[in-house]
């Protein structure tokens, strides 16, 4: 006789593969893991003691409370002005400031993955967000007041949020996200947004799968409304928008064929800027990564073509585009700093090294699935990260090491001016006169070149008004409009190691008379 009561609770049956909730649930948490990461390593390393940069000072005086907007070039754009203004014009504190941006560097990295969560697996994301993270350049500018790293976001962002939109017609997040994206990275650097709007919009054109109005509607007016600010001020402050162009090409050095991948090599030794870059390569380890970098993305976008799931041998339902796109993408974004400029910048490649880590992550995934045997290939691939790792780490290292250096140097190079009367309301001209000015809390002020802002004779009506000074380095001599005016012979800097400035007749040493 059965016992059972009829209205006994049926248990459920145990899932062979975890639900929807579990796996979003996982994602997450992986992804949060590397973003707490990436934030810690920052505080931990790259935000103590080191100072503003040439560019920084730029973009910074222009929203700094209680500091005179320094000369705004052609090629520049205001996003990233935009993003720490919020900081800036309530404290004037450094240190602030880089706990502010390396926090939220990190909150962008796990929006940037998250967006990616129902396209490839938690663990190729958490690799693929490692691979990017660890690098020296990621760290290193983190924490900086300079527009690349948030263009790396932003683009890894967008191309997530277009591959989500082009495969579920109803996502209209993936829709808004995309166009969203777009605005973000060229508010940073409209023509990086360019570049990334080229092979998304050849995808939204060429494949049945995007192929819908909406989305190429999404990408344009994106890319447009981002670059409007840029396009607006070039009519206001430059002539229009071809003089703009222009003039924005000729600081770039006119952008044309250039084979620039050995001075990528170069700089990759920790060289923040490589210009001209035709110094020994002392440091080939430091690029090996770089080498492999390429073969490795390739594999990936071979293993996602084959349909063949990264952390396993068994066939997934992962789409050959969530791998093929990003790849595309990266490429493309690397093409301008790679074929067309006579320089080289690390920072430049961080929104290639973004997409280009979600193939990487794959291919190794992938090695590590079918290697035999698995533990020994476990460990090999280990070794080969953590010696990576120790690289990325040791260049990270010297890099700040020198930017401390620097900082102290520009310390007691203000500390002399002020001993000598050149003070707040004040104006510096000449040599690193941008980041020199800043830390001296004067104006920057430059009579020609890329940051022309007034004329010779205006400089020297202003310097009957203010402290002005003209700083001269090496054995150059200096102009000879100014040659009546005091010298002084400065501290020197690591790469300037001779300074010399002349100041103008208001610059008047505390407790003397004019």
């Amino acid at each position: 006789m059965n016992r059972t009561p009829a209205l006994a609770p049926v248990r459920p049956r145990a899932r062979i593969w975890p639900g929807p909730e579990r796996r979003a649930a996982d994602g997450l948490l992986w992804i949060g893991a590397v973003a707490v990461a990436y934030t810690v390593v920052q505080l931990a390393l790259a935000v103590r003691g080191t100072g503003l940069g040439w560019d920084e000072s730029v973009y910074v005086s222009q929203v700094s409370r209680g500091s005179e907007a320094a000369f705004f070039s052609a090629p520049r754009a205001r996003g990233i002005t935009f993003l720490v203004a919020p900081v800036t014009v309530l404290t004037s504190s450094l240190g602030v400031l880089r706990v502010f941006l390396a926090v939220l560097s990190g909150a962008g990295l796990f929006a940037a993955l998250a967006v990616w969560r129902t396209l490839l697996p938690p663990r190729v994301l958490a690799l693929a967000g490692g691979l990017f993270a660890g690098l020296w350049i990621t760290v290193f500018y983190g924490p900086q007041v300079m527009p690349n790293l948030w263009v790396a976001l932003g683009a890894l962002f967008t191309v997530g949020c277009f591959l989500r939109a082009a495969r579920d017609p109803s996502d209209r997040a993936g829709l808004v996200g995309t166009g969203a994206g777009l605005v973000f990275v060229a508010l940073m650097r409209p023509s990086d947004a360019v570049w990334l709007l080229l092979p998304l919009a050849a995808v939204a054109l060429l494949t049945r799968e995007a192929r819908r109005p909406a989305l190429l509607v999404a990408l344009v007016a994106g890319t447009v409304v981002g670059c409007l600010p840029w396009i607006v001020e070039a009519y206001v402050a430059y002539d229009g928008l071809l003089a703009r162009l222009r003039r924005a090409g000729e600081i770039q050095g006119h952008l044309g064929p250039h084979f620039a991948v050995d001075d990528q090599l170069r700089a990759l030794e920790g060289r923040a800027l490589c210009r001209p870059c035709d110094v020994p390569w002392r440091k080939p380890v430091t690029a090996v990564w770089f080498l492999v970098l390429w073969p490795l993305a390739a594999g990936g976008a071979l293993v996602a073509a084959r349909r063949r799931c990264p952390f396993t041998t068994a066939p997934t339902a992962v789409r050959p585009s969530a791998v093929l796109v990003p790849a595309l993408a990266g490429l493309v974004l690397a093409v301008p700093y790679l074929l067309l400029i006579g320089y080289a910048a690390p920072r430049f490649m961080l929104p290639a090294y973004a997409l280009l880590a979600l193939p990487v992550a794959v291919c190794l995934g992938r090695i590590a699935a079918s290697a035999r045997p698995r533990a020994a290939a476990a460990v090999v691939l280990g070794l080969a990260l953590v010696g990576h790792l120790a690289i990325q780490y040791a260049v990270l290292n010297g890099t700040l090491e020198r930017g401390r250096v620097n900082r102290k140097a520009f310390d007691r190079i203000v500390s002399e001016l002020h001993r000598n009367g050149v003070r707040p309301p004040c104006v510096v001209s000449g040599s690193v006169a941008p980041p020199l000015a800043f830390h001296a809390g004067c104006a920057s002020r430059q009579t020609g070149g890329h940051d022309g802002s007034i004329t010779r004779a205006g400089l020297l009506r202003l310097g009957d008004e203010r402290a002005v000074a003209y700083v001269v380095e090496g054995r150059n001599r200096p102009p000879s409009f100014i040659r009546g005016w005091r010298p002084l012979t400065l501290p020197g800097l690591p790469s300037r190691p001779e300074l010399r400035a002349y100041l103008s007749p208001a610059a008047v040493p505390p407790g003397t008379g004019r």
